[in-house]
């Protein structure tokens, strides 16, 4: 039966990851029957300190480039980073329809007009009504509620039974835009019954239900009503609910209003042009024009909530935005809680706020109540489950800890034992006879974006980028006679990021004193090939600098014959 299964496996229903399982970002999701396959979602990823020079992280789509003629499009659960931030480049390698809401289609619009990819590029407008059908597989979608507009979950209805994709979502009785969750159209998909559940697993340990985004509100006008000075908000800039709320508090306070930063610029400009962002004709004014207000009748929306030097608060908070400055009495409020390893960023920029003695109102939560989650607590989850009364369980879109957690809230409310199942990104369950299991994987991984270039950047390349920026560089030049080869000028020794010259004449004498040596007795072994004589340089010259300075530059020996 086992064999049986592995080998007929391309008839049978697959379900896979290449980004957003065991990890928070990169989120791509695909469903296959047969010859038909769906691609959910394409995002990237910010890289941690460790990537140097990595400007993205993408999923590898090496399995989709091979199926390319199996694909029947990409749909895009909402408009996020982590959902969208891939698109641009996923296009360049398949060429494919794109199905997203109305406002998400707004801003994927933007990525693929940047990549001038806009003419060849479909898309297709679609709502919570909508029904697609790709050869086997017919989708349906649902209604759900988070931090952006226009948030889709998605129903594919295969000959093996229904598989249904939450996207991010939280059950907010009372949000912002009035965009409800349809708890009773999620009722009725439960009662066809679902045959696998894949749900988001953000908040898996956090326990009772998502705060509303109303609660925000109320906060947000006690502050602005309590500020003296200039007003700076920061938050993501997709986050159009938290937009309107301060735009919404600036107009009881009769405050202008200024953008910071491109991301919100451009957000901010579709959400108008489409109907999601309400804001008052002349209300918007041009950074240049804020110190031709009166600091009380200013507020200032800009990116950087997440730390990042080059954003709009990151910039300010060291008086190095042109135009725009934070001064003593001016209140900055962090409407965003920072993402798991971007807290050392944020702190240094609270940091630098309050040296510039600005009025600080930061935390989530009860804390300031400036943000609340666009992800389901524990509550929230379990609704979701209890709802839908999966068969099969998968839960997505977490580390491994919140997986777990997800797995057991899953249990507690029926989901059997054994039918869980926490994969890696690659690894596929696959559904034959309604019966799943996971036997085999596919290629997955990260591919690197380095400004320009995509791919094409490795471990051994980035291994190289880490020694450089602890140790720096010796540079070693030597001129040698191509006729008896000996050494005619040299060897001349220069540092880049390893030691100061001039307060280490004596060791770089030395080091050339080595060469030379090491040189001189190739030549006498009548060794002339310039690899070996390379690699016998970085060797006693390496072993000599750990000994004496418990350092490891890179070592790169230059060798010219004349």
């Amino acid at each position: 039966m086992e064999g049986s299964f592995l080998h007929t496996n391309e008839q049978a229903l697959s379900i896979f990851a290449l980004g957003g399982i065991n990890e928070i970002g990169k989120n791509m999701y695909v469903i296959q029957h047969r010859d038909d396959i769906v691609i959910i979602d394409c995002g990237g990823k910010f890289p941690d300190e460790s990537l140097l020079g990595i400007d993205l992280i993408i999923p590898d789509v090496t399995y989709l480039e091979k199926n390319k003629d199996k694909i029947r499009g990409l749909i895009v659960t909402h408009g996020h980073e982590d959902h969208i931030g891939g698109i641009p480049y996923l296009l360049k390698k398949i060429n494919m329809p794109i199905y997203a809401t109305h406002f998400t289609l707004g801003l994927i619009e933007l990525k693929v007009e940047e990549h001038r990819l806009i003419r060849e590029t479909r898309l297709v407008t679609i709502d919570s009504n909508s029904k697609v059908n790709f050869g086997t597989i017919d989708v349906s979608f649902f209604k759900v509620s988070h931090s952006i507009p226009d948030c889709l979950g998605i129903v594919f209805h295969t000959p093996e039974g229904n598989v249904v994709h939450t996207g991010d979502f939280k059950f907010d009785l009372t949000p912002a835009n009035h965009q409800y969750s349809d708890i009773h159209k999620m009722a009725r998909i439960g009662d066809e019954g679902v045959l696998v559940l894949l749900s988001e697993s953000t908040n898996a340990e956090r326990g009772g239900l998502t705060p509303s985004e109303q609660m925000v509100g109320n906060h947000m006008d006690e502050a602005f009503l309590k500020a003296t000075g200039k007003i700076f908000v920061s938050t993501f800039a997709s986050n159009v609910n938290r937009v309107q709320q301060v735009v919404d508090a600036s107009i009881k306070t009769n405050r202008r209003l200024a953008l910071l930063g491109r991301s919100m610029i451009n957000v901010v400009s579709v959400a108008i042009e489409r109907g999601y962002l309400t804001v008052p004709d002349g209300m918007l004014i041009d950074a240049r024009e804020i110190d031709a207000l009166p600091p009380e009748k200013v507020a200032i929306l800009c990116t950087g909530s997440q730390g990042e030097p080059r954003a709009a608060l990151g910039r300010l908070s060291t008086g190095s935005f042109r135009d725009v400055y934070v001064y003593p009495g001016d209140t900055v409020i962090l409407a965003a809680s920072p993402i798991p390893g971007n807290e050392k960023d944020v702190s240094r920029i609270l940091d630098n706020l309050f040296q510039l003695g600005a009025d600080v109102i930061y935390g989530s939560g009860s804390t300031t109540g400036m943000h609340v989650s666009g992800h389901g607590y524990q509550e929230d989850l379990k609704l979701m489950l209890t709802l839908m009364k999966p068969t099969y369980f998968i839960p997505i879109h977490g580390e491994y800890r919140m997986l777990h957690h997800h797995r057991i809230l899953a249990e507690s409310v029926g989901v059997e034992a054994g039918n869980t199942f926490i994969i890696k990104n690659g690894e596929v369950v696959d559904i034959e006879n309604s019966v799943a299991r996971q036997t085999r994987a596919i290629p997955a991984g990260d591919t690197f974006v380095d400004g320009l270039s995509v791919g094409d950047i490795g471990s051994i390349v980035l291994r190289d980028r880490k020694q450089l920026s602890e140790d720096g560089m010796l540079i070693i030049v030597i001129t040698l006679s191509k006729s008896e080869h000996s050494i005619i000028s040299g060897p001349d020794t220069i540092s880049r990021g390893f030691v100061f010259v001039r307060n280490s004449e004596d060791l770089l004498k030395d080091v050339n004193h080595l060469v030379k040596k090491v040189v001189d007795e190739l030549s006498a072994e009548n060794i002339r090939d310039w690899k070996e004589m390379k690699q016998a340089i970085k060797k006693d010259v390496g072993q000599y600098l750990f000994k004496h300075l418990k350092r490891k530059p890179m070592i790169l020996p230059i060798i010219i014959e004349v």
